[in-house]
């Protein structure tokens, strides 16, 4: 069975643990309680398999907390991840300013690919949720953007997040197919 490690890393308040209850189907909070250094989830998504055989998946989500406290925790976090989503709240124009600081350090400096990075506009409950134009900085711009808005469109984003976990998979799997065929030749 393949395992993926998953980073959930953006600002303070954003909405990272709530998008990561949702998509791993967890429990819900209620009330805003600042995440302490990291939780990590462990779940399994029937959609996403690692070969034709249906071979099951195991992920980690490791849900960051976003207040710079906590950056002498990062290297640690983000040692053996496969894939990083930043979440911002897309209503607040400092957090633009910022996930280009998240991505320098959990994206760049790892050496991570951008297919192995989602960015994720989240919209809060009565915000408006206006889904237009964000102008985003040249790194940020090549990344993949999804809107999300639990009020309003739950599935698109659970559908987006599950087409991000298939690209991770597939990833992993070709990376430890080619380590195997190095061993073998």
């Amino acid at each position: 069975m393949l395992k993926a490690k998953i980073l959930f890393v953006g600002p303070c308040e954003s909405g990272k643990t709530v998008l990561a209850n949702f998509l791993t189907e967890s429990s819900d909070i209620t009330e805003y309680n600042p995440t302490q250094g990291v939780r990590i989830l462990e779940f399994e998504n029937p959609h996403v398999t690692s070969n034709a055989k249906g071979t099951g998946c195991e992920f980690e989500l490791w849900d960051c907390g976003g207040h710079p406290k906590f950056e002498s925790c990062w290297p640690a976090l983000m040692k053996d991840s496969h894939g990083v989503v930043i979440i911002f709240n897309a209503d607040l124009p400092s957090h633009l300013k910022e996930i280009e600081m998240w991505y320098s350090c959990f994206v760049q400096q790892q050496f991570l690919q951008d297919a192995q990075c989602l960015l994720i506009a989240h919209h809060k409950p009565g915000s408006g949720s206006d889904k237009g134009h964000l102008t985003l900085s040249p790194p940020l711009s090549k990344l993949k953007l999804v809107h999300s808005n639990l009020e309003d469109d739950p599935e698109e984003i659970r559908l987006e997040f599950i087409k991000y976990l298939k690209s991770i998979i597939n990833s992993v799997s070709e990376s430890r197919d080619r380590e195997e065929m190095s061993i073998i030749t």
